[in-house]
């Protein structure tokens, strides 16, 4: 729940993917309500019941995992927290991203507040307390199986309660965990009964990872659809094969909102083939041109069931065991990562077809066998330069990749702790790879968005027609970044600031702004 645009106000109602992406990208901070703080405390005193019973209670007075049926002796019970999340620290590889370590440790927060999971409030206190003091943990690229969700990525951010482990502070600076809570002046915790089970026994990695990548995807299908629609005009193709009536004979939510993105993006161009006394100088246009709406449409529907699974887990408590309503304690599956971890490896196939489609487009307009009368590789001089040959190559090797990438994660599972975890999700690993795909799909767009709109060029110097509005738009802020058709310079520099200009939101801003309206 969003108290302020700066501040999310956790313990009162379920959380938004736009909470997640506020706090994440845009260090928005988090407040805690009276109510949730109340259930913490009323929750607790149920632990500290059974902290005295002389019976094993799995997570407060025994082992873990394999190792539930050692009781451990009240004495022992302090250390028994922090052997847990010191051993579970174990994650190698690359740093984490800043905004995947801040989404994450949101969505542990929030399950914490919510009174279900028997920490202390100076655990839910001190979590907030380091998240609004912009301290990071270090968290490692591999350690996370996706059940008992991800373990090691928040047993990383659990020691930073504690005063271990490394951070990153302002400036990305890396200091010792004691001494970032000490500058911040926060005291660390001393865990108790539970406490450590609780600080990493989520999801919220993975779901993290969903919920950033949805914020990304909501922004970039707009985009397919204006690189689409560039493409289409810029190759002198028709518009008719989006009208709405056709569309609505396959009624795909996606496919519609796609088609109708491209039919407004397309009102008014004076390049589109359309029926005249002569009929058609083309009968159809090749599938990429033609079939876009259906593959932008079917990504769309994809991302529209993973937000679904998404807003469910958000409003989920995921931890083991957890302490219901009515007192009991109970263990529970509900840590592993299988509904979250289908629908990233969704979205990586989505995404992968996605760029595929766009490479396409871009790959027609460099062969003139294709191109409908442009010079080859779009080449201001066709021999003494090479134009965009090397661009298309770029978005090949992207395309490749990717289709690697869609690989699913989820259908892999390597037992773990002595046979007792001896199915898992791979989830973590799922949203791994789906980060990768999506910044690999804004570049492929990029280089199409570079390859029509240096076309357009061509077409405008040829006096063949106006362009439509939307295209005019995006066209005019490529030459804001990106000179027009000349020798031969470096390329590399003119895709970097296509790219720029694709996730920053520009292109779609200027789309919008010349059409008078949102796009779908």
């Amino acid at each position: 729940m969003s108290l302020s645009p700066t501040t999310v106000l956790l313990g009162e109602s379920p959380l938004s993917i736009a909470d997640v992406v506020a706090v994440a990208h845009h260090d928005a901070t988090v407040a805690l309500s009276e109510d949730a703080l109340a259930r913490v405390a009323h929750t607790r005193a149920t632990i500290d019941a059974l902290a005295n019973d002389t019976r094993p209670h799995y997570g407060v007075s025994t082992g873990f995992g394999a190792l539930a049926r050692v009781q451990i002796p009240l004495e022992k019970r302090q250390q028994l927290q922090r052997s847990l999340i010191r051993s579970h620290a174990a994650g190698t590889g690359p740093e984490v991203e800043r905004d995947v370590v801040r989404a994450l440790m949101l969505l542990r927060l929030n399950t914490l507040a919510s009174g279900r999971t028997g920490v202390r409030p100076v655990v839910v206190e001190t979590y907030a307390a380091v998240l609004n003091a912009g301290i990071t943990p270090v968290v490692r690229e591999y350690g996370s199986l996706g059940c008992s969700g991800d373990l090691s990525p928040l047993a990383h951010c659990a020691l930073t309660l504690a005063g271990e482990g490394e951070v990153r502070v302002a400036g990305d600076r890396l200091v010792p965990a004691h001494e970032a809570l000490a500058a911040a002046g926060i005291e660390p915790v001393v865990l108790a009964e539970k406490e450590g089970l609780a600080l990493i026994n989520g999801t919220d990695g993975m779901l993290g990872m969903l919920c950033l990548a949805l914020h990304d995807l909501a922004a970039l299908q707009c985009v397919a659809d204006i690189a689409a629609a560039a493409s289409v005009e810029a190759l002198r193709g028709s518009d008719r094969v989006y009208a709405a009536d056709l569309q609505a004979m396959r009624p795909h939510p996606g496919q519609l909102a796609s088609a109708a993105n491209i039919r407004r993006i397309l009102d008014g161009s004076g390049l589109i083939q359309r029926p005249d006394a002569g009929g058609f100088a083309r009968v159809q246009d090749a599938y990429s041109l033609r079939c876009s709406p259906q593959v932008h449409g079917a990504m769309r529907d994809t991302a529209a069931h993973a937000r679904q699974v998404a807003e469910i887990e958000l409003r989920s408590t995921i931890d083991n065991p957890v302490v219901t309503p009515d007192g009991r304690v109970e263990s529970n599956g509900n840590f592993h990562g299988a509904p979250v971890g289908y629908v990233l490896d969704f979205l990586a196939i989505a995404v992968a077809d996605l760029a595929s489609i766009s490479e396409r487009r871009t790959d027609r307009f460099l062969d003139v066998a294709r191109n409908h009368g442009l010079p080859p590789f779009l080449a201001a001089d066709p021999g003494l330069d090479s134009g965009l040959m090397i661009a298309q190559y770029s978005a090949a090797g992207i395309v490749s990749e990717l289709k690697r990438l869609a690989a699913p994660a989820s259908v892999d599972s390597i037992p773990s702790s002595a046979m007792q975890e001896d199915h898992v999700s791979m989830g973590w690993h799922a949203g791994r790879k789906l980060r990768r795909a999506i910044d690999g799909l804004a570049r492929v767009l990029a280089i199409e968005l570079l390859t029509s709109t240096r076309a357009l060029d061509f077409r405008i110097g040829a006096q063949e027609g106006e362009p439509a509005s939307a295209t005019a738009a995006v066209h005019r802020l490529f030459r804001t970044r990106i000179a027009a058709p000349d020798t031969d310079d470096l390329l590399y520099p003119e895709i970097a600031a296509a790219h720029d200009l694709v996730v920053s939101g520009a292109v779609r801003r200027e789309a919008e702004a010349a059409l008078g309206e949102s796009l779908e």
